[in-house]
């Protein structure tokens, strides 16, 4: 095997492996940016949910109040 084919396999080599982390890290970085964004919508899910058993039950005390009046 020429010398220059086996310094090119090695260098090749090296860019699909640098090719690959890089692949690796940019798929990383959208993987953490789906969990927060799932994190936040989660976050706003459960303050909607509290503040509208917070409301209905608001609005029950003021029904019963009115009944027993």
């Amino acid at each position: 095997m020429p010398l220059w084919l086996a310094i090119t396999g090695k260098i090749g080599m090296l860019f699909a492996l640098v090719a690959l982390v890089v692949v690796f890290v940019e798929k990383l970085i959208a993987l953490v940016a789906f969990v927060a964004i799932a994190v936040k919508v989660l976050i706003f899910l459960a303050f909607f949910l509290v503040f509208g058993i917070v409301g209905y039950l608001v609005f029950r005390a003021w029904q019963d109040k009115r009944r027993s009046a």
